[in-house]
């Protein structure tokens, strides 16, 4: 297996020069990311002589399916076939980040590579004094190298990018494929930010936004269901109603029931 490992990562590493590689970017919104095997006409007729190898972040690789099969692991319950064999991923998660190859027959090493990046913004330091820590992380196979400089930047909700420090915020340098953005609560609604990862050409590959929340404030950021659901206050504000509306129709039933005990 280890020497298996070894010419995959060779063959990919030669790939991803030649610019022949498949990269797919995703959020960890409950999306699902789908990775063919094969291109076009070279994909297999039949799954039964298929497998599929997965390196991971800090894993080395190794076979998550084998002749058509899902093998067992913590997350087979997320992973399915579909008839042309490519890989389905269901709700992305930060741990399917990396580098994904199928392998039509035993007699073959692979049939193509797809690098799979999962792009993750979260606080990354408490909120102290009024202040919040982001960290922006692009999570990806370590067989693509460290990122380019400045591929992660920031966003303001205007669109405008952050650099270095101004009204609010300073932005820290980057590390491989790490930013961190220091906020400032400010008066009024809380900010969105957003993080972006774009090539050498400045075009946007992945961007994800996150309003923070401070200590003290009377606002929390509404969370989005990618599925397309109303934000979490806007379901609160439908329970509260409705709450409401059942208080006020068993007072109206119990003052009809006093009623009708009186008239007897």
């Amino acid at each position: 297996m280890f020497l298996l490992g070894l010419i995959l990562i060779l063959v990919l590493q030669f790939e991803g020069i030649s610019g022949q590689s498949n990269r797919l970017y995703y959020r960890p919104a409950g999306q699902d990311a789908i990775l063919p095997c094969g291109r076009g006409s070279d994909s297999p007729a039949t799954c039964s002589e298929v497998s599929w190898f997965y390196g991971g972040v800090t894993s080395s690789y190794s076979r998550v399916v084998t002749n058509g099969m899902i093998l067992s692991s913590p997350r087979a319950a997320r992973l399915s076939l579909q008839t042309n064999c490519s890989l389905v991923i269901k709700n992305i998660t930060a741990e399917d980040a990396g580098v994904y190859t199928c392998q039509q027959r035993e007699d073959d090493y692979y049939t193509g590579g797809t690098y799979l990046s999962v792009l993750t913004i979260s606080p990354y330091l408490p909120d102290a004094d009024g202040e919040v820590t982001l960290e922006c992380s692009l999570l990806r196979g370590n067989y693509l190298g460290s990122c380019e400089e400045n591929s992660l930047r920031w966003l303001n909700e205007t669109g405008s990018v952050l650099l270095g420090e101004g009204v609010g915020y300073e932005v820290f340098n980057q590390t491989d494929c790490v930013s961190h953005l220091k906020v400032k609560q400010q008066s009024g609604h809380n900010r969105r930010y957003t993080c972006q990862f774009v090539d050498q050409r400045n075009k946007v590959l992945i961007q994800g936004d996150y309003t923070p929340a401070f200590k003290g404030s009377t606002e929390s950021p509404d969370p989005i269901d990618p599925a397309g659901w109303f934000p979490l206050s806007s379901v609160m504000l439908a329970v509260k109603i409705a709450g409401m509306i059942m208080i006020i129709v068993i007072t109206v039933l119990l003052i009809r029931d006093a009623g009708a005990l009186k008239e007897e």
